[in-house]
Order: structure tokens, then sequence, then C-alpha cells
């Protein structure tokens, strides 16, 4: 099903918005896995409540909490899917040395300036572009993007994905807004947080288990 025409622009829109689009009949197996992702994200969120309040009065509360810790950051990155699924962006521009074009924030993008260094093999050997943020006609900001130094600002990302030299210089940007990523970032840290604290504490509980 995935092969069908429809799945060509999956990967372009909200998840959301673009399985509203489609028809029920290609989509029918992904609402149903958010229906179930739903019940499995409730089920999983109150039995947490439930055990870390059953537990609140033990001595290794801690140690019988981890499970909940990595329960929880599991949550809570789902949630950071939902809101991609909501309103994440994906879009691509070719520009020459003084274009412009306008970003979903309500600002403009001009792209003041390419320069772009060739080796003695005709090899792309370095780049930055300059790009500055207008609103209302007025520069609000200024960038240099190089190498793996993409403009973030606002919640959108600008990333440089390709460079041409001649006939013209251009250069192509992909336009990103995840609203999910910081939220996706804070359960990564609590998925792995109480996976550290579940092996220490528990390495450390047989150790002593050993010892007596």
């Amino acid at each position: 099903m995935p092969l069908k025409e429809e799945f060509q622009s999956i990967h372009s829109l909200p998840l959301f918005g673009w399985m509203k689009e489609q028809p029920l009949g290609i989509t029918w197996w992904l609402w149903a896995s958010v229906g179930l992702l739903s019940v499995l994200t409730a089920n999983t969120l109150f039995c947490s409540i439930e055990s870390v309040i059953r537990k609140r009065r033990n001595a290794q509360w801690l140690l019988l909490i981890s499970p909940q810790i990595i329960h929880i950051g599991f949550l809570v990155i789902l949630l950071a899917h939902f809101l991609s699924a909501m309103g994440s962006f994906k879009g691509m521009a070719v520009a020459r040395e003084g274009a412009s074009f306008n970003l979903p924030n309500n600002t403009t993008l001009q792209v003041r300036s390419i320069t772009i260094s060739v080796d003695s093999y005709g090899y792309v050997s370095d780049w930055a572009v300059d790009v500055a943020y207008l609103s209302e006609g007025r520069m609000v900001h200024e960038e240099l993007l190089m190498p793996n130094r993409p403009s973030l600002r606002e919640g959108l990302g600008v990333y440089v994905k390709d460079l041409r030299a001649s006939p013209e210089k251009t250069v192509l940007l992909e336009i990103t807004r995840e609203p999910g990523a910081p939220w996706a970032l804070a359960g990564g840290v609590l998925f792995l947080s109480g996976t550290v604290m579940l092996v220490l504490l528990k390495t450390g509980r047989e150790g002593r288990s050993e010892a007596g």
C-alpha cells in the first residue's frame, strides 16, 4: 500500500495534515495505529501513576520508580512525534544570490551571497552562504551558513543541501520546522536516565546481597 502514488508526498507534509487529505481507503491502517497508540499511551500513563503512588513509601523508592521514569520518557517521545505530526513543515528552495522567499513564520529569507571554494581537482573544498531575515522589509537578523552550521531561528531550521558554482552560483536550501524536537530530546534524557538509574541501583543491590 505505501507504494501507491498518494504516499509520495507523505514526507513533505505534517502526518495528520497528509492523512486528512487522503482517502480513508488508504489511510485507515494509520488512523487505526494512532488509535491503538492512544489506548496504549493512556494505559501506560495510568499504570505509571498508580505504581508511583503505591510505591511512594518504600525505602527503595528510587529503584522502584526507575521503570516508570523509562515509561514517562517513552511517552514524552510519543508526544514529540504527535506534535511534529500536527505542525511540522518541510520545504525546499533553489536560490541565487539576491533571491528572497517567504518563510512559514511570515518572515522573508534573503540569500545575500554564496561563497564556494574549489580545489585543484575541481571539488568543492569549502563554502558559506550569507543570509538575512527580513520582516516588513526590515532586516531583523543575519547569519552565515557553513558546513555543519545551519540556521536555527524561531523554530525553523534552514539547511544547505547542495550548491552549484556554475553557470551561476545557486544553493539548494531545506527549510524545516519540528515542534516535537525539544520534547524528543527531553524524552530521550528521561528514558536514558531511567535506564541508567535502574541498572546502577540493581547492580548495587545485588552487590550488597552477595557481600552479605
